[in-house]
């Protein structure tokens, strides 16, 4: 049996710090990266960003929807990608955002998390927007398969903030909630179990660099033991300071997600682009 997935991030962690890479071959960087708008050029441009960050950093997080539009041979493209990624030893956050009721969204779950399904992933991102109640199973199933999930609760995108703010009052417990606070407080109670011994947990949110926590009720508190994938940094302007300003003493539990940042070096420079930023984020916790 296999470590916990927050086992295997935490030494994905200690290992290589909290860099995280995007692997997003949008159209622009396709065309900047001389590669053809088609599935051969998505896979060529995904085992490219592979072979850079083996060694460099430990986890990457393929955005799915930039292989999607390719159809069934860009579900292969991402399929050869991240079979390529998680042999060369990082983590794979597929970045699926998915989210439904009942036997949907277990199906999802089998698609992503599921051992020797042709997507496993380590982690999948999902949203929560159908009542974080119809992600139950999924976090059980993923706990089973010792894999992780990332639980949509506060993005980079500014117009996600009216929703994600707006109040909500738990009738059971008596208190007034903003949504966020809701979605974080109704899917780490995973994380609490005697099984990962105090350290952190399978469970995991999506807290975006650019957002203010304290509007949202995000306490430190309440993710003490919850790994957060934050995006935000780089492109959309979120520095490696950012990760100690915006998350204090939470900074190490935060996966820096960056992307376009460090894909804009193109073929040739992608390689120093993640050893330079890494090692960035690795003096700014170091203090």
């Amino acid at each position: 049996m296999t470590a916990s997935f927050g086992a295997r991030l935490q030494t994905a962690w200690d290992a290589h710090g909290p860099l995280c890479v995007g692997i997003d071959p949008h159209a622009a960087l396709l065309d900047q990266w001389g590669l053809p708008q088609s599935a051969d050029g998505i896979r060529s441009f995904g085992l490219a960003v592979v072979a850079a960050a083996a060694g460099r950093v430990g986890v990457v997080k393929p955005q799915v929807a930039f292989f999607e539009r390719f159809g069934s041979r860009g579900f292969a493209a991402l399929e050869d990608v991240m079979a390529s990624a998680r042999a060369a030893g990082l983590l794979v956050i597929a970045d699926a955002k998915r989210g439904d009721i009942g036997s949907t969204m277990a199906g999802y779950a089998a698609a992503w998390l599921e051992p020797g399904s042709p997507l496993e992933a380590d982690a999948v991102t999902i949203s929560p927007y159908l009542g974080p109640e119809s992600l139950r199973d999924t976090l059980t199933s993923a706990v089973r398969a010792e894999k992780g999930v990332f639980v949509l609760a506060a993005t980079s995108n500014p117009e996600a903030a009216a929703l994600q703010s707006a109040l909500t009052v738990d009738v059971a417990a008596g208190v007034e909630q903003t949504v966020a606070q809701r979605v974080v407080r109704d899917v780490t109670w995973v994380n609490g179990s005697d099984a990962f011994d105090g350290g952190i947990g399978p469970v995991g949110v999506v807290i975006g660099a650019t957002v203010d926590r304290a509007e949202l009720g995000l306490d430190d508190g309440m993710l003490i033991s919850t790994p957060i994938l934050a995006p935000g940094f780089g492109a959309q302007g979120a520095t490696p300071e950012d990760l100690t300003h915006r998350f204090g003493s939470l900074a190490g539990n935060v996966l820096a997600s960056e992307s376009r940042s460090i894909l804009g070096a193109g073929p040739d420079g992608i390689a120093e682009a993640i050893t330079a930023r890494a090692t960035r984020y690795q003096e700014v916790l170091r203090g």
